[in-house]
């Protein structure tokens, strides 16, 4: 109605909320062409700039939100609704010295709400000021009029929230007496026994953590992380004594299973062995005993046993002859044929792994979950044909299933390859085959000149919008940034809205594959925060400095940065240098020293993107793929 008046049809908040609302109902284009109107017509409005940021965020462009968000603060620095905005996504960029600035800002206009004062006192923990966030909540604490009797949620989580900043300040002592001068106020009163058995532990009070655990025990015998405590607290010297803890447990709790399950983790293995040996001389345990004979399955299981423990600890070769001593004396049992797949798998020869499990099937060709688990085993050995015709045996699918496999790939992550859809069409006769193939071609000849429309009509939008962008960046867009060496190696908002924060080695080599080497370099500071030897990421590490020392593209400021930061990082630039320290440091470990030798013998230039291209390297080394299990266990 107010669009409608010819005096208002160019006022631009009500454009801009017209196309908040629009944006809403998912109609974006036209959400965008009349923010931009609003904005051109009132470039002074917070309102807005508040709106076109809340489009930007909506599509995920949140360093672009943040600036719009800033621009609304300049015609209204003291609006809550744009400061919370702003601090959400500042946080959510790691933009933790902006976000204390914000939350500081809300305090001072909000200092009576509890969310401004927990939020001050977030953005200094975050920061690792821990001091300064438990002065922040404990002056906050003292302004909550609570009655010691009276039960509050609320206050009891910030209570909590304060021990444990305490507790990450390394102030155990205070924090223990701060837990036992609020105990009663706290509502979590299991969160108290567990948080004072680890601060008595960590001030050395062995007797008193002793007693918490065995309170805690009595409370839940099934915790692993109580028996942890409990021999942290009674520290036992031999394996005798520490085993002792868990029986004295089982016979306190004779149905509880962790007593019982945790000392397989400690204890020696020999008793087992003894067993198999014992049973294959006389059929019964012991050798001593007078009691009857064990009947020969007992050999077979104790074998079985034994198979996978040997393959979980990654002693692969003795797993084998193990394994393979059961099948000898049982080879029609199906589970057995299945470990043995499973321990090859482990070992890398997937190709063996997929027989072995094919030999499992066929000793129950009705059995479903064998049959599935051979389908998988076999498209991870790339033997498609195999796997499809394994999926027949026990699907019913009686049509042509239609797939976008291109889009599919697009979606899925690097290491998948190929994405398969099975059908069943062993039921069909010569002639009704030929119809389905008839029907199917005119159908995908159909789909593609459908598709074909589809695209050109997409390209002449994105042709529009692209010109709309450029003239509208022309008119609102600020000044670039030049390249500052010092702002380069900062971690900023500006750099971390591409990477994120990684939570493994391969968000490095996707980087690096870009060649973005400032983008890598932000990576790389927090892949090593979180696994700073991982195999993968050293294959990354290395192939970024060669492509540093390589590149001829690099801007000076640019290669100078890089240089600066990965000798301050490294005390190495050298990539042969830096790989063979690897080497040498992780000499005793298969997979890192497989990743260094890998980077040796590729000079760097390969790319191992996935398993397949692993296995096809051990067997250029080595020969057959049978042998690939020996060379691992000798290296």
């Amino acid at each position: 109605q107010i669009l409608s008046n010819p005096k208002f049809a160019e006022h631009g908040e009500t454009l801009a909320m017209k196309g908040l609302t629009l944006n809403c109902l998912g109609k974006k284009e036209e959400a965008y062409d009349l923010v931009r109107r609003g904005l051109r017509n009132d470039l002074k409005s917070h309102v807005c700039w508040h709106v076109y940021g809340l489009l930007q965020r909506s599509d995920k462009k949140y360093d672009e939100a943040i600036k719009c968000y800033r621009n609304a603060l300049k015609w209204d620095k003291d609006n809550l609704q744009i400061l919370r905005d702003l601090s959400l996504l500042q946080i959510q960029m790691r933009d933790l010295e902006g976000y204390r600035e914000t939350r500081y800002q809300l305090l001072q206009l909000r200092p009576a709400q509890r969310a401004s004062w927990i939020g001050y006192a977030i953005a200094y923990h975050l920061l690792e000021d821990y001091e300064m966030a438990a002065k922040i909540i404990e002056e906050f604490r003292k302004t909550q009029q609570t009655s010691p009797d009276k039960v509050d949620y609320e206050y009891s989580e910030l209570l909590l929230y304060q021990n444990q900043v305490l507790r990450e300040a390394g102030l155990h002592k205070e924090a223990l007496e701060h837990l036992s001068n609020y105990e009663k106020q706290i509502c979590d009163k299991l969160a108290v026994e567990e948080t004072r058995g680890e601060l008595l532990l960590k001030l050395e009070r062995l007797d008193e953590a002793t007693e918490v655990y065995r309170r805690l025990l009595e409370r839940n015998p099934e915790n692993w992380s109580y028996y942890h405590g409990l021999e942290k607290a009674l520290k036992p010297s031999t394996v005798e004594e520490r085993y002792k803890i868990f029986e004295e447990a089982w016979e306190k709790f004779p149905k509880g299973l962790v007593p019982r399950r945790l000392p397989l983790n400690f204890l020696s293995e020999e008793l087992v062995v003894g067993y198999e040996t014992s049973l294959k001389s006389c059929r019964m345990f012991n050798q001593n005993d007078d009691g009857k004979e064990e009947p020969p399955t007992t050999l077979l299981w104790v074998q079985y046993f034994l198979a996978q423990h040997y393959d979980m600890i990654g002693q692969q070769t003795l797993a084998l002859e193990y394994i393979n001593a059961a099948i000898e004396s049982t080879p029609t049992l199906i589970e057995l044929f299945l470990i043995k797949a499973k321990i090859y798998k482990h070992a890398g020869n997937i190709k063996e792994a997929a027989q072995w499990m094919d030999e499992a099937q066929a000793l129950d060709t009705a059995d479903r979950f064998i049959n599935s688990k051979c389908a998988k085993y076999m498209l991870k050995a790339t033997m498609i044909k195999e796997a499809e015709e394994m999926c027949s045996k026990f699907t019913r699918v009686r049509e042509i299933v239609q797939s976008d496999i291109n889009e599919a790939l697009i979606k899925a992550r690097p290491s998948l390859t190929v994405l398969f859809v099975f059908i069943s069409l062993a039921n069909l006769s010569d002639k009704e085959l030929k119809k389905l193939r008839n029907k199917q071609r005119r159908a995908q000849k159909k789909a593609q000149l459908e598709e074909e429309k589809k695209n050109a009509e997409k390209e002449k939008q994105l042709k529009n919008q692209k010109k709309k962008k450029e003239d509208d960046d022309e008119e609102i867009g600020g000044p670039k940034e030049e390249l500052i060496p010092d702002k380069l190696v900062k971690v900023s908002g500006r750099h971390v809205n591409i990477v994120f924060v990684p939570v493994s080695a391969s968000h490095v080599y996707c980087v690096l594959l870009s060649e973005k080497y400032l983008l890598m370099l932000q990576s790389v500071k927090r892949a090593l925060a979180i696994d700073p030897d991982h195999p993968w990421l050293h294959q990354c590490l290395v192939r970024f400095f060669k492509g540093v020392s390589e590149s001829k593209e690099l801007p000076e400021v640019v290669r100078t940065v890089l240089k600066q930061e990965i000798t301050r990082l490294f005390g190495d630039s050298n990539a042969k240098s830096f790989n063979q320290a690897y080497l040498t440091k992780h000499s005793s470990s298969i997979p890192h020293r497989l990743a260094g030798k890998w980077i040796d013998l590729s000079n760097t230039t390969d790319t191992l993107t996935d398993d397949n291209h692993f296995r096809i390297w051990l067997k250029r080394l080595h020969g057959a793929s049978g042998r690939s299990l020996l060379f691992m266990q000798h290296i």
